[in-house]
């Protein structure tokens, strides 16, 4: 019987929205929104400017009060609670909001150290600056950029920051806005790997608001489609591309839909000769023996110089 309940809270979405209605003045952004995100899954969420993807997310993690509709997270309802009420919710996801949202006047470690301060006040120092510096190489930065202020890092740098907070409180659920806008191609290109290898690592479940259609081929699982005031389909990209709705077929079919086809298929048959020399140079070591050691076929390696220099659905 454990096991069986064990297994039902498994499969049960780990937010669910359902009716959502969001409104400012006359403007409705969202009516009977509605939308169910899987536990351990990368869901991209993409629509047209206006759409409301980021109000979407903020209605879920409670900064956006909406005038209608229920939103569960964990299986526990958040709308219409006090902060003190949904503070054990709250401790369970990280938000990286648009641009990284780094506080100018704290060092990287000191933005860190924001949320453990918050719900966690009796840390002392110590383990507060040995955690802000295990989250900062966890994502990529050199162990000197604790120190540091934002003014000091490069647009990259302060995503990776941004992302660093985001994970300090170990959290199960990810909430990323906009990730790459404004990175260049290879920076864009690192952070979509960095996003899979930690949801792999640490078992997330990535809630993915982005324009680039190239994030949306690499490491999305499914992606949720905003327009008409409400997510219209969510699916796989193939099972989206089987809808006839104009802005979805516009969107992936267009010009930066192909280029990101073009570029995952080169990804592929990239992989897929690094594999092959790799086993030719090696005939008795498997690939899993290969990119354990770093050899010829690491493909965790391949991904950054695999993307074109256009990175497809980038927003201008």
């Amino acid at each position: 019987m454990p096991q069986n309940n064990r297994a039902r809270a498994d499969d049960a979405p780990i937010i669910k929205v359902s009716g959502l209605r969001n409104v400012f003045g006359d403007q409705v952004i969202h009516d009977d929104l509605d939308l169910e995100v899987r536990r351990g899954e990368i869901l991209g969420v993409v629509g047209g400017s206006g759409t409301g993807k980021s109000v979407l997310m903020r209605s879920i993690i409670g900064l956006q009060s909406p005038s209608r509709g229920v939103v569960d997270v964990f299986g526990e309802p958040t709308l219409d609670r006090s902060e003190l009420d949904t503070v054990e919710i709250r401790k369970r996801w990280g938000v990286l909001f648009q641009g990284g949202a780094l506080f100018s006047t704290l060092t990287v470690a000191e933005n860190v150290q924001v949320p453990l301060r918050e719900f966690y006040p009796e840390l002392d120092l110590t383990l507060l600056d040995e955690i802000a510096s295990y989250k900062v190489v966890m994502t990529g930065l050199p162990a000197d950029a604790g120190p540091k202020f934002p003014a000091e890092l490069s647009g990259g740098m302060k995503k990776r920051a941004g992302l660093a907070r985001a994970l300090a409180l170990d959290p199960e659920l990810l909430f990323l806005d906009e990730p790459t806008a404004g990175l260049d191609p290879i920076g864009a290109a690192a952070f979509d790997d960095l996003t899979k290898s930690l949801q792999k690592t640490l078992g997330l479940t990535v809630f993915l608001i982005t324009h680039d259609l190239d994030t949306l081929y690499a490491i999305c699982d499914r992606v949720a489609v905003l327009a008409d005031k409400r997510v219209i389909a969510v699916g796989t990209i193939d099972e989206l591309l089987a809808l006839d709705h104009p802005w979805i077929q516009e969107y992936f079919n267009g010009p930066r839909g192909r280029a990101a086809v073009s570029s995952q298929e080169r990804s592929a048959e990239r992989a897929a000769i690094a594999n092959s020399a790799g086993m030719a140079q090696s005939p008795g070591a498997t690939t899993h023996d290969h990119a354990r050691h770093g050899g010829p076929t690491d493909l965790t390696k391949t991904d950054d110089v695999t993307r074109p220099a256009h990175r497809a659905g980038e927003k201008g």
